[in-house]
Protein backbone atom coordinates (compact mmCIF):
# COMPACT_ATOMS: atom_id res chain seq x y z
CA UNK A 1 0.00 0.00 0.00
CA UNK A 2 2.81 2.21 1.17
CA UNK A 3 4.75 2.15 -2.77
CA UNK A 4 0.93 3.00 -4.40
CA UNK A 5 0.98 6.01 -2.20
CA UNK A 6 4.58 6.95 -3.18
CA UNK A 7 3.67 6.23 -6.29
CA UNK A 8 0.72 8.76 -6.31
CA UNK A 9 3.25 11.40 -4.95
CA UNK A 10 6.08 11.49 -7.64
CA UNK A 11 6.00 14.19 -10.31
CA UNK A 12 6.23 12.79 -14.06
CA UNK A 13 10.11 11.88 -15.11
CA UNK A 14 11.63 13.53 -18.24
CA UNK A 15 11.72 10.02 -20.41
CA UNK A 16 15.41 8.55 -20.52
CA UNK A 17 15.08 7.21 -24.03
CA UNK A 18 15.27 10.97 -25.79
CA UNK A 19 15.30 9.90 -29.42
CA UNK A 20 11.27 9.53 -28.55
CA UNK A 21 11.26 13.15 -28.02
CA UNK A 22 12.81 14.24 -31.53
CA UNK A 23 10.41 15.11 -34.35
CA UNK A 24 8.37 13.08 -37.17
CA UNK A 25 11.90 13.50 -39.10
CA UNK A 26 13.97 11.91 -36.57
CA UNK A 27 11.93 9.27 -36.24
CA UNK A 28 11.96 7.82 -40.20
CA UNK A 29 15.46 7.30 -39.95
CA UNK A 30 14.84 4.36 -37.05
CA UNK A 31 12.11 3.58 -39.60
CA UNK A 32 14.70 2.93 -42.35
CA UNK A 33 18.03 1.55 -40.47
CA UNK A 34 14.73 -0.83 -38.85
CA UNK A 35 13.87 -1.96 -42.55
CA UNK A 36 17.72 -2.81 -43.65
CA UNK A 37 17.85 -4.50 -40.64
CA UNK A 38 15.39 -6.53 -40.36
CA UNK A 39 15.95 -6.77 -45.05
CA UNK A 40 19.83 -8.28 -43.59
CA UNK A 41 18.16 -10.75 -41.52
CA UNK A 42 16.06 -12.13 -43.57
CA UNK A 43 18.80 -12.51 -46.23
CA UNK A 44 21.21 -13.76 -43.61
CA UNK A 45 18.47 -16.67 -43.02
CA UNK A 46 18.59 -15.06 -39.16
CA UNK A 47 15.09 -15.08 -39.11
CA UNK A 48 14.51 -18.54 -40.29
CA UNK A 49 12.34 -20.55 -38.21
CA UNK A 50 14.19 -23.90 -40.33
CA UNK A 51 17.90 -22.33 -38.83
CA UNK A 52 16.41 -21.69 -35.36
CA UNK A 53 15.42 -25.14 -34.78
CA UNK A 54 18.25 -26.24 -36.14
CA UNK A 55 20.03 -24.12 -33.31
CA UNK A 56 17.86 -25.76 -30.69
CA UNK A 57 18.33 -29.73 -31.93
CA UNK A 58 22.15 -29.15 -32.12
CA UNK A 59 21.88 -29.74 -35.94
CA UNK A 60 24.20 -26.29 -36.43
CA UNK A 61 26.52 -24.04 -35.50
CA UNK A 62 25.06 -21.30 -37.81
CA UNK A 63 23.24 -19.42 -35.00
CA UNK A 64 25.58 -19.81 -32.37
CA UNK A 65 28.00 -18.15 -34.65
CA UNK A 66 25.69 -15.81 -35.49
CA UNK A 67 24.62 -14.68 -31.46
CA UNK A 68 28.39 -15.35 -30.60
CA UNK A 69 29.83 -12.77 -32.67
CA UNK A 70 26.64 -10.26 -31.92
CA UNK A 71 27.75 -11.07 -27.69
CA UNK A 72 31.93 -10.26 -29.25
CA UNK A 73 31.23 -7.21 -31.25
CA UNK A 74 28.66 -5.87 -27.97
CA UNK A 75 31.38 -6.38 -25.52
CA UNK A 76 34.08 -5.08 -27.90
CA UNK A 77 31.86 -1.90 -27.98
CA UNK A 78 31.14 -1.43 -24.62
CA UNK A 79 34.81 -2.09 -23.56
CA UNK A 80 35.95 0.73 -25.89
CA UNK A 81 32.98 3.06 -24.67
CA UNK A 82 34.50 3.07 -21.02
CA UNK A 83 38.30 2.96 -22.12
CA UNK A 84 37.86 6.07 -24.38
CA UNK A 85 34.98 7.55 -22.75
CA UNK A 86 33.47 7.52 -26.02
CA UNK A 87 30.52 9.92 -26.42
CA UNK A 88 27.02 9.49 -27.98
CA UNK A 89 26.96 11.79 -31.55
CA UNK A 90 24.65 14.66 -29.52
CA UNK A 91 28.23 14.84 -27.57
CA UNK A 92 26.53 13.04 -24.43
CA UNK A 93 28.78 11.21 -22.16
CA UNK A 94 27.56 7.64 -22.48
CA UNK A 95 26.28 6.04 -19.21
CA UNK A 96 26.36 2.52 -18.40
CA UNK A 97 24.79 1.71 -14.81
CA UNK A 98 25.74 -1.55 -13.07
CA UNK A 99 23.33 -4.63 -12.89
CA UNK A 100 22.41 -6.45 -10.21
CA UNK A 101 22.09 -9.76 -10.78
CA UNK A 102 18.59 -11.60 -9.34
CA UNK A 103 17.15 -15.65 -9.58
CA UNK A 104 14.40 -14.58 -11.22
CA UNK A 105 16.67 -13.89 -14.50
CA UNK A 106 17.25 -17.65 -14.69
CA UNK A 107 13.69 -18.50 -14.31
CA UNK A 108 12.36 -15.73 -17.16
CA UNK A 109 15.20 -16.69 -19.20
CA UNK A 110 14.23 -20.46 -19.11
CA UNK A 111 10.52 -19.03 -20.08
CA UNK A 112 11.94 -16.79 -22.83
CA UNK A 113 13.77 -19.89 -24.38
CA UNK A 114 11.30 -22.41 -23.97
CA UNK A 115 8.77 -19.75 -25.89
CA UNK A 116 11.59 -19.34 -28.62
CA UNK A 117 12.14 -23.13 -29.41
CA UNK A 118 8.52 -23.36 -29.55
CA UNK A 119 7.72 -21.01 -31.82
CA UNK A 120 10.98 -20.33 -33.61
CA UNK A 121 10.84 -16.64 -32.89
CA UNK A 122 12.02 -14.40 -30.26
CA UNK A 123 11.07 -10.55 -30.22
CA UNK A 124 13.74 -9.20 -32.47
CA UNK A 125 12.78 -11.29 -35.85
CA UNK A 126 9.17 -11.08 -35.42
CA UNK A 127 8.48 -8.26 -37.50
CA UNK A 128 10.98 -9.20 -39.92
CA UNK A 129 8.99 -12.65 -39.97
CA UNK A 130 5.17 -11.01 -40.50
CA UNK A 131 7.13 -8.65 -42.97
CA UNK A 132 8.19 -11.56 -44.83
CA UNK A 133 4.78 -12.79 -45.06
CA UNK A 134 4.63 -15.60 -42.36
CA UNK A 135 1.45 -13.80 -41.03
CA UNK A 136 1.01 -16.68 -38.58
CA UNK A 137 3.88 -15.00 -36.53
CA UNK A 138 1.17 -12.52 -35.38
CA UNK A 139 -0.12 -14.94 -32.80
CA UNK A 140 3.70 -15.17 -31.63
CA UNK A 141 3.82 -11.37 -31.37
CA UNK A 142 0.34 -10.80 -30.01
CA UNK A 143 1.34 -13.70 -27.22
CA UNK A 144 4.49 -11.72 -26.26
CA UNK A 145 2.47 -8.53 -25.83
CA UNK A 146 -0.17 -10.38 -23.73
CA UNK A 147 3.05 -12.16 -21.65
CA UNK A 148 4.57 -8.47 -21.48
CA UNK A 149 1.02 -7.01 -19.51
CA UNK A 150 1.06 -9.97 -17.39
CA UNK A 151 4.51 -9.55 -16.29
CA UNK A 152 3.98 -5.87 -15.70
CA UNK A 153 0.93 -6.47 -13.93
CA UNK A 154 1.98 -9.17 -11.31
CA UNK A 155 6.11 -7.93 -11.25
CA UNK A 156 5.55 -7.04 -7.64
CA UNK A 157 5.25 -10.53 -6.77
CA UNK A 158 7.26 -12.32 -8.93
CA UNK A 159 10.50 -13.58 -7.23
CA UNK A 160 13.17 -10.94 -7.49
Amino acid sequence: MKVAENIKNTQPVECEAPNMQESKDGLLKYLIIGILFGTVFVKAEIVSWFRIQEMFRLQSFFMYGVIGSAIAVGALSIFLIKKFNIKTMKGETVNIPKKEFRKGQIIGGFIFGLGWALTGACPGPLFAQIGSGFTVILVTLLSAIAGTWVYGKFSDKLPN
